[in-house]
């Protein structure tokens, strides 16, 4: 795709004076909500034959999917193709960070605000409000949620949590249930509860403070190989290993984002970037940011802008 200099790309021009200018549409993997309206259907998910076998032996054996390979292999994203191939509605995403516990990914209970509504509640003569609206559960929980069809997890970065998360998760993922103390300590008169899921404000019912699932969710585990996994925790995951894609996926994955016609005059980019990349120092995304800004008949070369595109994850920035 040989594209005309874009002599108004710069739409910050840095010298002070307002204008009101029409922003471009972006690219299709940074659309969001109404903003992917007209696009055409989900972005497509490139994957071998033989790492999707390996996904499909996690959904027999309703295993957790233990997802590890280098920054912009796709690791994430496996999970919502996974989820919409197989119909299973918006993926629930735990983002793991070091204070990351399975507690707060199970349910939150708003003690303080149960509190206050109580009794504001009280001082104007109406009735408590249910200890269901102070609940509301977690990506995991909600996960754990029974229903017809399994629901996908994505529990992303796992290796950013604390070294004893993999083992806090062992039981839930064996026996697939877990219980609410503050609901489950309620009088018989209250043993069912209606509480608030995570993504949505449709109420789901607990039954004696207890949720139980009756399909096993569909977890995804993505980790950057940052520290090991304790031999318990693996030995009930499935291994995935994604590589970093060759040329030919490269290609391939190019195409499959901006259309056949994108790969047109951006030898030179493909050849900066595969000589650039090494081990964690480039993702497969800056490509596609650079071919989509070529294709735009941005000046690539002009002040440095590729090496801005095409930066080394690794190191001090």
């Amino acid at each position: 795709m040989n594209a005309e200099p874009a002599a108004d790309w710069r739409l910050f021009q840095g010298d002070g004076t307002q204008r009101r200018v029409t922003l471009p549409q972006a690219p299709p993997w940074r659309r969001f909500g109404g903003s992917r309206r007209g696009a055409p259907g989900p972005l497509p998910y490139l994957i071998a034959p033989e790492h999707a076998d390996v996904v499909n032996a996690a959904l027999h054996l309703r295993r957790p999917l233990l997802v590890t390979g280098p920054a912009g292999t796709g690791k994430s994203s496996l999970a919502r193709a996974v989820a919409h191939e197989l119909d299973l509605g918006e993926v629930l995403r735990w983002p793991v960070n070091s204070r990351a516990n399975v507690q707060d990914a199970l349910y939150r209970y708003d003690a303080i605000g149960r509190l206050r509504e109580t009794t504001l509640s009280r001082d104007r003569g109406e009735a408590e409000p249910s200890i269901g609206s102070f609940v509301r559960l977690g990506p995991l929980g909600t996960a754990l949620v029974p229903g017809p069809r399994p629901r996908v997890l994505l529990v992303d970065e796992l290796d950013k949590g604390d070294v004893d998360l993999p083992n806090d998760l062992l039981t839930v993922f064996e026996e697939g249930v877990f219980e609410i103390p503050e609901l489950a300590r309620l009088p018989e008169a209250q043993s069912v509860i209606q509480v608030l899921a995570a993504d949505s404000q449709d109420p789901v019912t607990v039954g004696r403070g207890k949720v139980l699932c009756t399909e096993f969710p569909v977890v995804v585990i993505t980790s950057n190989g940052e520290r090991d996994f304790p031999p318990a925790f693996l030995r009930r995951c499935i291994r995935l290993d994604l590589p970093t894609p060759d040329e030919e996926r490269l290609r391939a994955i190019v195409a499959a984002h901006l259309g056949g016609g994108a790969l047109d005059g951006v030898e030179d980019l493909l050849r900066s970037f595969l000589q650039r990349r090494g081990p964690g120092e480039l993702a497969t995304d800056q490509l596609l940011n650079a071919v989509f800004l070529r294709a735009g008949g941005v000046d690539l070369d002009a002040d440095g802008l590729l090496d801005a595109v095409l930066h080394q994850l690794g190191g001090t920035v």
